[in-house]
């Protein structure tokens, strides 16, 4: 049955992309969505199996892939139950959001090479979270990466497309040279890459060294730096997180896949498999640590001030993310795939709703140019709102259950970086709360901007807002690099050519909503026994190890109420402020815009990360490429040799050649004035 669950994508993958063409978008789009729900359906089996103990852990063997000396790789399932998870989050994301894209782009004449994309992006996932070995992993971890890139430019005619799907490819394989240096110590240290080996190894790697760069370091714990590097670029964290705001520029499925169950929960998910090696390097859980909630902390800060509603969506999963790490880092690994597991039904919904927001608003993603829409797509207003309580935490939702057992456990690890953590995503919960309602109402509340004038032809962006008053150049130079090239443009020629008439989206489309609402208002009570407390030890005992003096599962018993409900409070504080600030005293956000100039520009411009890297790595890299070109290809190279030393003998054979005319008065004529010449040399010097 596994193996189905993973060949379905693929088979759907080589229907559409080979034979697409010929069958159409229509039956290209059916029969990819129809493959993907058999897929769910399966995994919902077995993950019910799992609960219920029908089923346990298996390694379904499928074939012998490599064997040279030490190094043997086989093709193989490893099911566990935190398989089972993944399955049942992959397929299920994936399946609704095949059947919203079928309304979503409906005007796409390239449907079958979209689809295509999206199941094989859903058979690299799978074949990752079912990897037996690390090369294995490997594979469906750069198939995730080769499925974003083709799915992010997309569009590839627009440049910001593809400029977004180049950046994407590019951090992300800075992030897997250090995963792939951390499997080849994996295996120097173990002499193996199959996961069975390299956990029963690991204990017995405890206070080991290895030689680098000069140093004796720990061996394990420059290791799982090394793989954590890996999944820094895939999840987005801090460092490596430029990527994934540019990824908007894909069509809307694709960031609610990459974002929900894909590519960025696949450096959770490994993480969470290596335990056993982490578990063993608590100088490497102290980094994941420090780095989760950085990233929490910041990604939340510059979602206060985007106004792209699909980028401050985008900033809350980099943020989302953050906190599953942070569960990881203090040893509270089923807490951290729990949070995976709620947040990829209501942030699926989130990007699935603006999605709704923007076919209703003909493409515009600016949250300043709507307003009033809850009356004009009240099944769409309805699904955002219950994402949002989901995402803010609101009690009974899934990320109350969730996101609230990993601020109790940063408050209960006895850990290194522990109350760092614990005070920067308590403080990250109530900017999410701020900012998810900030989105909710801009885009559904107040007056309705969209009802104002259209305007002037031509116009390649809207006019400033009271907000960028203070700005001393043009709005356009604080936006994203593509938003003015491809968004602004595009959504301008709409606007132009007829006035925006907000409708409700087509069933097609609301019923994944419908679907994900549901597992954002009860995942979290229905589950948090098999992910929060002893339950989830049991639960995940042959693929989560806890080190015996791992005790964070006992010490969240004993954590003080007011910790319990601080992240409710926290919930409470931003909700009012957003409250005060849009609805109660619109205009307030301006003042303190106007009030602090140097703040608003340093979270705009997200602070300036894109610039500096820009400054230390696109520009030297930009002049070295010109001076090998100019300097060493044009001015050296071609200089002495093309357009020296070669020109100068093509010049020479050029002139040479003439002489051959090839009519024979011309080499008879030749041969009497050489023998006249010769006959004269003999006369004139013979003489003498």
């Amino acid at each position: 049955m596994y193996q189905i669950i993973v060949v379905l994508p693929l088979l759907g993958f080589l229907i559409a992309g080979i034979f697409g063409r010929f069958l159409g978008p229509r039956p290209s789009e059916v029969i990819t969505t129809s493959l993907l729900f058999i897929a769910m359906l399966l995994s919902w089996f077995s993950f019910g199996a799992f609960i219920a103990g029908s089923a346990g852990p298996e390694v379904d063997f499928v074939t012998t892939w490599l064997n040279s000396g030490a190094l043997h790789v086989d093709w193989a399932l490893r099911v566990d139950s935190l398989t089972v998870v993944m399955l049942f989050v992959v397929t299920t994301v994936s399946a609704f959001v095949h059947l919203y894209s079928i309304g979503y782009m409906h005007e796409d004449d390239s449907r079958p090479r979209f689809f295509a994309y999206l199941s094989f992006f859903t058979f690299a996932m799978l074949m990752l979270v079912t990897a037996d070995n690390l090369v294995q992993l490997f594979f469906g971890w750069e198939g995730v990466g080769l499925a974003s890139y083709l799915l992010i430019g997309f569009w590839y005619k627009r440049p910001a497309a593809n400029a977004a799907a180049i950046k994407a490819f590019i951090v992300n394989r800075v992030g897997d040279f250090g995963f792939t240096l951390g499997i080849f110590l994996v295996f120097l240290l173990t002499n193996s890459v199959a996961f069975d080996q390299i956990f029963a190894a690991a204990p017995g790697l405890a206070g080991k060294t290895i030689h680098v760069f000069g140093f004796d370091m720990d061996a394990m714990t420059i290791t799982c730096l090394l793989l954590f590097m890996g999944a820094m670029g895939k999840s987005a964290q801090f460092l490596l997180h430029t990527w994934l705001p540019d990824a908007m520029e894909g069509p809307t499925p694709v960031s609610a896949l990459i974002h929900a169950a894909t590519m960025v929960t696949a450096g959770v998910f490994m993480v969470a498999r290596l335990s056993p090696l982490f578990e063993q390097a608590p100088a490497a859980l102290a980094f994941v640590t420090i780095i989760g909630a950085t990233t929490a902390f910041f990604a939340a800060t510059v979602a206060l001030v985007q106004n792209d509603i699909k980028r401050v969506i985008a900033y809350s999963t980099c943020s989302q993310l953050g906190y599953m790490f942070v569960a990881l880092g203090v040893g509270a690994y089923s807490i951290g795939i729990f949070h995976l597991f709620t947040h990829a039904f209501f942030k699926a919904l989130l990007f699935l709703g603006a999605g709704s927001v923007i076919h209703a608003m003909h493409h515009e993603q600016d949250m300043r140019e709507m307003g009033g829409l809850a009356k004009r797509i009240p099944v769409t207003f309805a699904m955002m709102l219950v994402g949002t309580l989901a995402l803010t935490g609101f009690p009974m939702t899934a990320g109350n259950f969730s996101k609230d057992a990993i601020i109790e456990a940063s408050f209960a690890a006895h850990r290194p970086a522990a109350v760092y953590a614990f005070l920067l995503i308590t403080l990250a919960a109530s900017l999410t709360s701020f900012y998810s309602w900030r989105l909710i109402f801009l885009t559904f509340f107040g007056k309705p901007k969209w009802q104002r004038a259209e305007r002037e032809r031509g116009r390649a962006a809207p006019a400033a807002h009271p907000a960028d008053e203070h700005a001393t150049g043009s709005i356009d130079a604080w936006r994203e690099p593509g938003m003015a090239a491809e968004g602004q443009v595009r959504h301008a020629a709409h606007h132009d050519a007829h006035h925006i008439d907000p409708q409700e989206s087509p069933q097609v489309m609301l019923i994944p909503l419908y679907v994900l609402a549901f597992g954002a208002l009860t995942a979290g009570f229905l589950f948090s026994q098999l992910f929060v407390g002893e339950g989830a030890v049991e639960f995940f005992k042959a693929s989560i190890f806890y080190a015996p003096t791992n005790h964070i599962m006992a010490s969240l018993e004993e954590t003080p109420v007011l910790v319990h409900f601080l992240p409710s409070l926290m919930m409470l504080v931003g909700f009012l402020v957003a409250l005060y600030v849009y609805i109660l005293a619109p205009g307030t956000a301006e003042r303190w815009a106007r009030a602090l100039p140097g703040l608003y520009r340093f979270l705009l411009n997200k602070w300036y990360f894109d610039e500096l890297y820009d400054y230390l790595f696109v520009r030297p890299a930009f002049w070295l490429g010109n001076l090998f070109w100019k300097g060493g290809d044009q001015n050296t190279i071609d200089r002495f040799g093309p357009d020296g030393v070669a020109a100068r003998v093509i010049d020479v054979t050029q002139r040479v050649v003439r002489l051959q005319s090839g009519y024979l008065y011309h080499y008879a004529f030749a041969m009497l004035v050489g023998v006249a010449a010769l006959i004269t040399y003999y006369i004139v010097w013979g003489l003498r």
